[in-house]
């Protein structure tokens, strides 16, 4: 079987002087779990790797434990493939309506949320503030930016009884750049 491409979300990481982990450990955390190709991007927490299937299976839980053992910091991990990114590049509604890019943004979900769960989000939360989710993405315009929004990773977390971390526009494209191996 032959390894995959990857990306691992870390939330909060690097993000106002806070959590502060250097890259060049995580990606030593990710090497020694079994992951080859290891790379990151920016220092808030994007590693871009590829591993087999096997390895990625509990890759999100090890990769948390090791960062609170040595770090003491509880973050979060959220992994997807290549193709689940490109997925969420080519489905982003907001995108096909013609939204301008720098207000795109996405959160990615840990865990599927029940329907029921995403029917009692608030749509007029932070208007003009838009979201839209779709399987494990929530899809966001924010018009004045992540800092002047209520629609935040603790009130999607809340809600959705699950973890997300949100990427801007330009970041995922990166990402899906990276694990393309361009």
């Amino acid at each position: 079987m032959t390894a995959s491409r990857h990306v691992a979300l870390l939330r909060g990481i690097n993000v106002g002087g806070k959590n502060m982990l250097p890259m060049k450990e995580l990606t030593r955390m990710f090497a020694a779990a079994g992951c080859g190709d290891v790379t990151t991007y920016i220092q808030s927490g994007n590693v871009v790797f590829s591993a087999k299937d096997k390895v990625v299976a509990g890759l999100g839980g090890l990769i948390a434990k090791q960062v609170e053992e040595q770090f003491g910091l509880q973050v979060p991990v959220v992994l997807r493939t290549a193709a689940e990114v490109e997925t969420v590049i080519r489905s982003n509604p907001f995108l096909r309506a013609g939204a301008a890019e720098e207000t795109l943004h996405v959160s990615f979900l840990a865990d599927r949320p029940g329907a029921g769960l995403v029917a009692g989000l608030d749509a007029g939360r932070s208007a003009p503030d838009e979201f839209v989710v779709v399987g494990r993405e929530i899809y966001l315009r924010l018009e004045n930016g992540v800092s002047g929004t209520k629609l935040s990773n603790a009130y999607f977390d809340s809600k959705l009884k699950t973890v997300s971390t949100m990427r801007n526009w330009q970041t995922v494209l990166k990402l899906a750049e990276m694990m393309a191996g361009a």
